[in-house]
């Protein structure tokens, strides 16, 4: 196997791979102790989504529980992001169950379905394009509180803000800077701080540092560690980087085609990967080169 080592090195198209059925997924799990002992955060059955035809997600089911880091990996193309924004009912998936802590998420509306909302947040890919360039930090960070919690003063929504800026390790004078004025790290902060200030239980984090150079990624990476544990939170990571996955990681499953063909604790999918394509993957990291 390939060392992993270098959070930035991810794995490009490993070629003409057989086609795994989402239903022949290899689970670790049933060769271990449970990790699930109480009713998952969030539960997906058999979700499908289709663009003109053609499948983006065909069939996955996974569960994740509380405080633990599922991370959702497998090389472009393979359907992890449409998965992520179905699992936050940001697309409606075309069949399929979706279930957080046992109720029916597909089938919430109005007050319960913005409860359940506030309980899931997004980290975004681009630092940049998903800030509105208009709009201060201290505006953006704020924004979910007025949505949310409209009962709240000014002061006291002030206060939640200037709190969730400091735990991402930024100082309060960035509240009436726009982002133009940050670097990109900063800007991922602040998008993290966006997600955190309604104080969710389940933070799904798409693709958080391949925008970032090697060196603020990993600052980020250690931050999100650290987050994790001081505010409780669950991570669903979506990463084609492996050295990602492998630093923040408790749990895999590997995409292919629109199906999970592979999933389980991340060190033995790691270290011993099952299926054909998870083996490829790991394989297509490049070998850095040694003095």
């Amino acid at each position: 196997m390939r060392r992993i080592g270098n959070q930035g090195i991810g794995f490009s198209s490993t070629g003409s791979l057989p086609r795994t059925d989402c239903h022949g997924a290899i689970e670790k799990e049933r060769r271990g102790p449970k990790i699930l002992t109480t009713t998952p955060i969030l539960e997906a059955r058999n979700l499908r989504k289709a663009y003109s035809g053609v499948a983006a997600v065909d069939g996955v089911s996974l569960e994740l529980a509380s405080g633990e880091t599922l991370a959702i990996v497998g090389e472009s193309g393979s359907g992890k992001t449409t998965l992520a924004r179905m699992l936050l009912r940001l697309i409606e998936p075309d069949s399929g169950e979706l279930l957080i802590e046992g109720k029916n998420f597909l089938a919430s509306r109005g007050a319960e379905l913005r409860t359940l909302r506030r309980e899931m947040q997004m980290v975004f890919q681009d630092p940049f394009g998903s800030l509105d360039p208009r709009m201060r930090a201290g505006t953006i960070i704020g924004e979910p509180l007025e949505i949310h919690e409209p009962q709240l003063s000014r002061a006291a929504r002030l206060a939640r803000v200037v709190e969730t800026l400091r735990a991402v390790g930024m100082r309060e004078d960035a509240l009436a800077r726009y982002p133009h004025e940050f670097s990109g790290g900063q800007r991922q902060r602040i998008g993290i701080a966006r997600a955190l200030v309604l104080r969710p239980r389940l933070v799904v984090a798409d693709e958080p540092v391949s925008a970032l150079d090697v060196s603020v990624g990993a600052q980020i990476l250690e931050l999100l560690q650290n987050l994790q544990r001081d505010f409780a939170l669950t991570y669903l990571l979506i990463s084609h980087s492996l050295p990602v996955v492998a630093q923040l990681a408790t749990r895999i499953a590997v995409m292919q085609a629109g199906c999970i063909v592979e999933t389980g604790p991340a060190r033995q999918v790691l270290s011993a990967p099952a299926h054909p394509y998870t083996q490829s993957l790991i394989a297509a990291i490049p070998v850095l080169p040694t003095k």
